[in-house]
């Protein structure tokens, strides 16, 4: 089949498989005597595979590894698992990364006004963070001189005066 065929039979653009096949995730593709790429139903079954990893959220370096652990039949089920629960906590950490972010942002919104006043706590906080110390933790809490909840806007929160 043609690369278009490949593509739609993966799941994976024309684009992607020929990046793919520039930088050695998968083999280059055979020749028809007009150029065409011509693949087989082991690449198709490949670039398959490639985009359920791609899904999932792995890297190209990953895929890598995971693509050689899938052709390996003498590979250990542990080595490919313990590539799993790396990418897992992997995603477990940006994902309490991306909480934090949003209850920082939410907490900002809490404290402006959102009326005809210039005033505005989330726009103060962008144009002048707050120390290192001060920012929003993980676990959604302030650090050493902020606290959570309360009247205070997002200027005094760092320890500023409100304009």
């Amino acid at each position: 089949m043609n690369i278009g065929q490949a593509a739609a039979a993966s799941g994976v653009s024309a684009k992607m498989i020929r990046y793919y096949e520039s930088i050695g995730l998968v083999p280059k593709a055979q020749r028809s005597v007009s150029g065409y790429r011509v693949y087989d139903d082991g690449q198709v079954h490949a670039l398959r595979f490639i985009r359920r990893a791609r899904d999932l959220g792995f890297s190209v370096e990953a895929m890598a590894e995971l693509l050689a652990l899938w052709r390996d039949r003498k590979r250990a089920s542990k080595d490919v698992k313990k590539l799993a629960l790396a990418h897992v906590a992997a995603l477990e950490s940006k994902a309490a990364q991306l909480q934090a972010m949003s209850r920082a942002l939410r907490h900002l919104a809490a404290h402006c006004h959102g009326d005809e006043r210039p005033a505005c706590p989330i726009l103060d906080d962008l144009a002048d963070p707050p120390p290192v110390a001060d920012a929003v933790r993980k676990d959604g809490k302030f650090g050493a001189r902020g606290h959570r909840g309360g009247e205070r806007s997002a200027p005094e929160l760092r320890g500023g005066n409100a304009a």
